[in-house]
């Protein structure tokens, strides 16, 4: 028997396919009720922290107990699947409506490149436009680094369609993994979100602070605004500051949320000088 006959059919291939089905069967449930939200996370301005430039929309499903199931639980399961484009649709769909509530409001909303070119989902951003013409200058879309990779041609002729419309994009985990750097002239994301792993204890970390230089660097030659991810630390956000980045994201402002800012009495962004 070779070794990939003997995983395929292993205890633990086994546990991971059961977990792969309840997680997918649970996600299905909760499409079916619509039982999909946004928890929102700030993105503020180094410069000045209690300055909002935009907020995240992370998509959340409601498991049958009512609990709020977070996209890494799930999401690398469904992504592949027609419940990972009906996940991106109904992400565009609550972004829009925020905006539409919250003209002063700033959103990136996740997506993956699977569904570039999925009509629902084109229609649900058409109709979001329709509705209100702000929507647009609004919105910023995040894809993977991994992802855009995967598909560049794709990615690129899609942003320029949508950046055409107003639309921002944004490059996440920037940094994370095989990172091809001649596609930037290819792609012109309008944002860069420096991945976790740089910004961990940048303070102290003579590694990450190289690192970093030359990832802020890269975003400036390409005219990318620049966000620090998972910040938690206020000695990480005093150094990334004085390092150039432009914005911070991290528990250190603030955790995914599902209450709606805006309706909390907090201020809902000061506009931003990218896109």
């Amino acid at each position: 028997m070779s070794f990939d006959q003997h995983s395929a059919g292993s205890p633990l291939s086994a546990a991971i396919a059961q977990r792969d089905s309840q997680t997918l069967d649970m996600v299905r449930r909760a499409l079916r009720k619509r039982d999909v939200l946004l928890a929102y996370q700030p993105i503020v301005k180094s410069a000045d922290a209690s300055v909002v430039a935009f907020y995240e929309g992370l998509i959340r499903v409601l498991d049958d107990t009512g609990r709020i199931i977070p996209a890494k639980e799930f999401i690398e399961t469904v992504e592949p699947r027609e419940e990972g484009r009906m996940i991106d649709c109904l992400a565009v769909e609550l972004g829009i409506e925020s905006l539409i509530q919250e003209p002063r409001l700033r959103l990136s909303i996740n997506m993956s490149p699977r569904s570039i070119g999925h009509p629902p989902w084109e229609l649900a951003l058409e109709r979001g436009l329709f509705r209100d013409p702000t929507v647009g200058e609004r919105l910023i879309i995040e894809i993977t680094e991994s992802s855009a990779l995967l598909m560049p041609d794709l990615v690129a002729d899609f942003m320029a369609r949508m950046q055409r419309r107003g639309i921002s994009f944004a490059l996440d985990d920037f940094g994370a993994g095989y990172t091809a750097f001649r596609h930037f002239r290819d792609f012109y994301f309008d944002i860069v979100k420096i991945d976790t792993s740089f910004a961990r204890h940048i303070d102290v970390d003579s590694d990450n602070q190289v690192l970093m230089q030359a990832l802020v660097s890269i975003a400036q030659q390409f005219d990318m605004f620049t966000v620090a991810e998972g910040v938690e630390a206020i000695e990480e956000a005093e150094y990334l500051a004085e390092a150039g980045i432009d914005c911070l994201q991290g528990y250190l402002f603030g955790v995914p949320a599902v209450a709606k800012p805006w309706e909390l009495g907090r201020g809902p962004v000061q506009r931003s000088h990218f896109g």
